[in-house]
């Protein structure tokens, strides 16, 4: 999409920009990357700090295209980079005061944020220490019909810390995915979801299910600030090579792990196969996340269910938080074909009325050409299956580009079966403003699909409600959601059995970086 650019001295940035805070001005002005909206995940309290990943090679921005001039005279443009404590080494900071930064982020907030006219007209900025502070509070109040806060992701992130991670193809850690509890009157809770083949977790024979005891000798439940600490330093390290031991419990016996901290990959596309059932094949396959390494592996997996002639789709997206919305246009477009896509709308961004409206993001029927291990030629057509309907499996991890592939099918009249839980509900879309050392995110667009339906901010709601079985292995027929999946496709009614290991609204949350519920949007 065609957003008017800003020059690094703005201080907004991207994943593909480092350009910014060098020992130099930049050469080139580089269009910034709107994503959308995230939820920080709230693992052990108090929050966990970001997982930032070694310092990575700066990456050279691209040459951007030409785009129609913009007005800099606004405030926002005049204050951008006049910090209270300007960043050694970067030469875009100048000296300014506290006042300076909370009168930037009005001025650009009242400029580009969604619902600026419901912004508080209360807040008085010599109330306020930190700059973030005052950002949290500069949001509508307003609530949804359920009783949500409207604008449930309004969040910032350490511009450094932002940059390492939105450009980074692995994540530190030990390769394992945790759901934890959510209610605060419970016991606490934290259970593998997730192993990432061949890290640290899987080579100490960790599995989906093993629920949590213990980290460095502390019990998962001790709620002191000193035993908190030295779970979250366990549970998430701060650099690679740091040693931990974790307990846990799997039905009912110990296991014990020494983990090492590395850069993991965890494979986006998962158990990718077919089922055979009584009315013809099924096509099945985990889904993780929209980046650039998917864009092969879907490929082949959609390839290789044509050419077995599949009759139907369950796409397991229940951990899938986003990333790459063309990533997302092309599966949309491979699970439906070229007739109900052409000439379509896969996505439009809808911004406030102070902001002109942008073309659309269609349906993409040809290759990214992506650099991966398994990377597909740019432009080479993308394989179909032309089907009338789908299953997508979900949960409350389910957001963002995921979202938008639930959306944008049932946009062009794909019918689309969801089993599991709500998904999250995040139909909004923001570019990523940097000022001063700080990244701040705030609602600026919503996601429409071809029929100008964007309205889902309390998520979509499933077909049929079953918990996730973590004990059973995805892809196993006899897990809770692909169990229940089947059942409904051969009969058409969802099945009336009890839920195993909920974690659904209400029960369980995903435990990610937030970072991994970001949906990029591209040009």
């Amino acid at each position: 999409m065609k957003i008017a650019p800003l020059a690094c001295a703005v201080a907004l940035s991207l994943p593909l920009l480092s350009g910014c805070g060098g020992d130099a001005p930049p050469t080139a002005v580089v269009p910034p990357t709107p994503v959308e909206p995230v939820t920080p995940p709230k693992p052990v309290d108090p929050p966990v700090p970001p997982v930032v990943p070694p310092v990575i090679p700066p990456i050279i921005p691209p040459t951007p295209p030409v785009t129609p001039p913009i007005d800099f005279s606004g405030d926002w443009y005049l204050l951008a980079s006049h910090c209270e404590k300007p960043r050694p080494n970067v030469w875009s900071d100048v000296q300014g005061t506290l006042t300076d930064e909370m009168k930037w982020m009005r001025s650009f907030f009242d400029a580009s944020y969604l619902w600026y006219k419901e912004l508080p007209t209360n807040l008085k900025m010599e109330d306020y220490k930190r700059a973030v502070d005052y950002f949290a509070d500069l949001k509508t109040p307003a609530i949804t019909a359920s009783g949500r806060a409207k604008d449930r992701f309004h969040f910032t992130y350490p511009t450094d810390a932002w940059i390492a991670l939105s450009n980074s193809g692995v994540e530190l850690g030990y390769g394992q995915t945790w759901v934890r509890s959510v209610d605060p009157a419970a016991p606490r809770v934290w259970t593998l979801t997730m192993v990432a083949p061949d890290s640290p977790a899987a080579l100490a024979g960790l599995q989906r299910g093993d629920s949590l005891v213990s980290v460095d000798g502390v019990a998962i439940g001790d709620t002191s600030t000193e035993g908190k600490a030295k779970i979250n330093a366990g549970l998430f390290p701060a650099k690679a090579g740091e040693t931990h031991q974790l307990v846990l419990s799997r039905a009912g016996t110990l296991v014990t792990a020494d983990l090492t901290s590395q850069q993991v990959a965890k494979p986006p596309v998962q158990n990718v196969k077919l089922l055979d059932t009584a009315s013809g094949k099924v096509g099945y396959l985990v889904f993780n996340e929209h980046n650039a390494m998917a864009e092969g592996p879907l490929v082949k997996a959609i390839g290789g269910f044509k050419a077995a002639g599949v009759s139907d789709l369950v796409l397991d997206m229940r951990y899938n938080g986003g990333g790459l919305l063309t990533i997302a246009s092309e599966l949309a477009y491979m699970i439906a074909g070229p007739g109900p896509t052409a000439g379509k709308v896969f996505e439009q961004l809808r911004p406030n009325d102070k902001t002109k409206q942008d073309p659309p993001q269609m349906f993409q029927a040809t290759a990214s050409g992506y650099k991966s291990t398994d990377p597909v030629a740019l432009g080479a057509p993308l394989p179909y299956l032309g089907l009338k309907r789908v299953t997508i499996l979900t949960t409350p991890g389910t957001c963002s580009a995921s979202e938008s592939v639930i959306n944008s099918l049932r946009g062009i009249d794909i019918e689309v079966t969801l089993i599991g839980g709500e998904t999250c509900g995040k139909p909004y879309a923001f570019l990523p403003a940097n000022n001063c050392g700080t990244t701040y995110f705030a609602i600026e667009y919503q996601g429409l699909n071809s029929k100008g339906f964007g309205d889902y901010a309390d998520g979509f709601a499933p077909t049929c409600r079953a918990g996730d079985d973590l004990t059973r292995a995805q892809g196993d027929p006899s897990e809770g959601l692909l169990a229940t999946a089947l059942s409904y496709r051969a009969t058409g009614a969802c099945p009336v059995a009890p839920m195993r290991n909920r974690t659904q609204a209400g029960a369980m949350q995903l435990v990610r970086p937030e970072v991994k519920e970001i949906s990029i949007r591209e040009r």
